[in-house]
């Protein structure tokens, strides 16, 4: 689920390694539940009708909504970041716990974070400027939520990811010099700009929109032979989880969902119920009051989920066990290149690679 504009969308993690360029826009209600990501932030009327949808989707899913929201739990500090690695890259890569995505949204978030700067890079060597972006931010991942993230946060709060200015610059003998956080520190400013209108006509020329474009390309190339590294055997493993949605003993757990939720309040038929109940919620909440909403209903959610973990978890990592005998060869090559990789990258374009804390 994804903040698009103000709404929420569903996306499975699966989709990730077949649709690396728009799995982020795929809604599939019950399966991710992404943070609010600005980066495709769509015409007003693409979220009028957007918003149209999640509260028509909640009146179909949800019984009457009480009259009053749960009492929010009291106020935590925000969420924090760690650039602590796992002591396996297999956990990044391969989660089976909802607190092992915080490597995985980490891990997301740096690829992303590789496409900007080398597009903004490029974009910067040829004296023009890169497309404007809202920031990049964490994406959770409900199929395997972190509950302990979601007690103290609520239903999207997470970390801020930190901004990242672009690359290494090339001077006028053709060398790179500085590193990232050396370059572009008045990025934005006036100053940034007129650097980057000294050798273009103007922000309309065809000429520069042709070079923006290459640009964006060349990063969309890096950040996917970074992700190649990694996603195939990623895909395989989600793929690996679907199954456990129809287990018996899951279904069971998922079957006392209801009751919990009700005693809080909260009258939902199902988890899909209540993801439309919080989709609703959150486009006609004031926002003044929609953190502590957002609280109140992640709250609720994590403790009345806790029992279907408990089935699920243990059953993921004997999953994960089996897949990596099953996968031995190619965790080998995982494990022996991924953080090389990301090594390479975050010297060559000044990333850091960081993870959401609670």
């Amino acid at each position: 689920m994804e903040r698009d504009g103000g709404v929420m969308r569903m996306v499975h993690p699966a989709d990730q390694h077949r649709f690396p360029a728009r799995h982020r826009d795929r809604p599939r209600t019950g399966a991710r539940w992404q943070i609010p990501s600005p980066l495709r932030r769509p015409g007003a009327l693409r979220v009028t009708f957007a918003a149209i949808a999640a509260l028509v989707t909640a009146a179909c899913a949800a019984d009457p909504a009480p009259t009053a929201d749960p009492t929010p739990p009291a106020p935590v500090s925000a969420a924090r970041l760690s650039a602590a690695l796992p002591d396996d890259p297999v956990r990044m890569v391969l989660p089976a716990t909802g607190a092992e995505t915080r490597w995985t949204q980490g891990l997301d978030v740096f690829v992303r974070q590789e496409a900007r700067a080398v597009a903004a890079s490029c974009a910067h060597d040829h004296g023009t400027e890169p497309p404007t972006q809202d920031p990049v931010t964490f994406i959770r991942y409900y199929e395997l939520p972190d509950l302990d993230f979601v007690t103290r946060h609520g239903m999207s709060g997470s970390a801020a990811v930190p901004v990242v200015t672009p690359g290494p610059v090339r001077t006028d003998t053709g060398a790179r010099s500085g590193k990232g956080s050396e370059r572009l520190t008045g990025r934005g400013s006036d100053d940034g700009k007129e650097k980057g209108r000294g050798k273009r006509g103007g922000a309309g020329d065809a000429g520069d929109t042709a070079v923006v474009r290459r640009c964006v390309t060349e990063g969309t190339a890096a950040a996917t032979a970074l992700r190649d590294t990694y996603a195939a055997l990623q895909g395989q493993w989600f793929g690996t989880l679907v199954p456990l949605r129809h287990d018996p003993a899951v279904l069971r757990a998922l079957r006392t969902l209801p009751g919990c939720l009700a005693r809080r309040g909260i009258r939902v038929r199902d988890e899909n119920g209540f993801f439309a109940l919080a989709d609703a919620r959150q486009q006609t909440t004031p926002a003044d009051r929609l953190p502590a909403v957002e609280r109140a209903l992640g709250s609720a959610y994590a403790d009345c989920m806790r029992p279907v973990e408990a089935v699920r978890e243990p059953a993921r990592l004997r999953l994960r066990a089996r897949f990596l005998a099953d996968h031995a060869a190619e965790v080998r090559t995982l494990r022996a290149n991924l953080l090389p990789a990301l090594r390479r990258a975050g010297e060559e374009h000044g990333l850091r690679l960081v993870f959401p804390a609670p």
